[in-house]
C-alpha cells in the first residue's frame, strides 16, 4: 500500500516519492512552509518535522530560566566556587608580577621625608634617654635616714648597714650610643648640578643646571649636604641631580 503525502495527504506513488523528515512527500509538495519554494534533499532545513528554506528557517531563541529554589542554590554554589578559585589564584600569585618603582625625584622626596620622620623620632628618644625624661623613676643615690630604734644609738655619723645600702643600690644605666658625627666635607671635591631643583622643605637648597656645589657632605646614597657657590645657600640636595667634577 502506498503512503500518504505529508502535505496534501494524498497517495504518493514510487515515481514521485520523497522520503524525508520521517514522512513521505510529493516532489511538488516538498516545499518551504513560508515561501512555498520547492526544495530538495540538499537545500532544505527541517524544523519540527516541517521543511523550510534557508531564509525562512525559524531562529531558535533562548528560554529564560525561572528562579526556582533549586536554580538559586546552584547559582549560589557556582558563585562560591568562583570566589574560592579567585582566592586560590590570589594567594598563589601574591607578591609576583609587581613592577619596580622608578627612582623619580618625587619618589626621592617621599623617601627623604620618611627618613627625616624616622630620624626625628630617633633623636627625640635619644634626648629623652640622655636627660632622664623617659618616664622611669630614677632612684636616689643617697640612702634614706634609718629611724632610731631601741638599742641603736641615734647619731648623725651612723651609717646604714651594708644590706640596706645594697637594697637601695642604683644600677648603672646602659651606655647610650652617641649619634654618629656628620662626615667631613669632601676636601677639594666639587659637584656640578645637571638638573634644576626647587627645594621642597626648609632644610633643602635650590639650584639650577650648571651650579657648582662645594663643602659637600655625603649623607646616604640618595642625599647629600652642600653649599651652592653661586648663591651661598647651603642645605640638603638630591645626589642624583649632581655629578662630581674632576679637577
Amino acid at each position: 500500500m502506498n503512503p500518504l503525502c505529508g502535505r496534501c495527504n494524498r497517495v504518493v506513488y514510487p515515481t514521485e516519492k520523497v522520503n524525508c523528515l520521517d514522512k513521505y512527500w510529493h516532489k511538488g509538495c516538498f516545499c518551504c512552509e513560508v515561501c512555498k519554494m520547492t526544495l530538495n534533499m540538499k537545500n532544505y532545513k527541517g524544523y519540527d518535522k516541517r521543511p523550510y528554506c534557508n531564509a525562512h528557517y525559524p531562529k531558535t531563541a533562548f528560554t529564560s530560566v525561572a528562579d526556582t529554589p533549586e536554580n538559586l542554590r546552584l547559582k549560589q554554589q557556582s558563585k562560591m566556587q568562583s570566589q574560592v578559585c579567585y582566592k586560590e589564584e590570589f594567594e598563589k600569585n601574591k607578591g609576583k608580577g609587581f613592577s619596580a618603582v622608578a627612582d623619580t625625584p618625587e619618589m626621592q622626596r617621599i623617601k627623604k621625608t620618611q627618613d627625616q620622620i624616622s630620624n626625628i623620632r630617633y633623636h627625640e628618644d635619644f634626648e629623652k634617654s640622655k636627660s632622664g625624661g623617659d618616664g622611669r623613676h630614677q632612684p636616689s643615690k643617697t640612702s634614706p635616714a634609718i629611724p632610731s630604734s631601741p638599742g641603736i644609738p641615734s647619731s648623725p655619723a651612723f651609717q646604714a648597714p651594708a644590706a640596706s645600702q645594697n637594697f637601695h643600690y642604683e644600677p648603672t644605666p646602659a651606655p647610650v650610643q652617641p649619634v654618629a658625627a656628620a662626615p667631613p666635607p669632601s676636601a677639594g671635591k666639587r659637584y656640578r648640578a645637571v638638573y634644576d631643583y626647587a627645594a621642597a622643605d626648609e632644610d633643602e637648597v635650590s639650584f639650577v643646571d650648571g651650579d657648582v656645589i662645594i663643602d659637600v657632605q655625603q649623607i646616604d646614597e640618595g642625599w647629600m649636604y652642600g653649599r651652592v657657590k653661586r648663591t651661598g645657600q647651603q642645605g640638603m640636595l638630591p645626589a642624583n641631580y649632581v655629578e662630581a667634577v674632576n679637577e
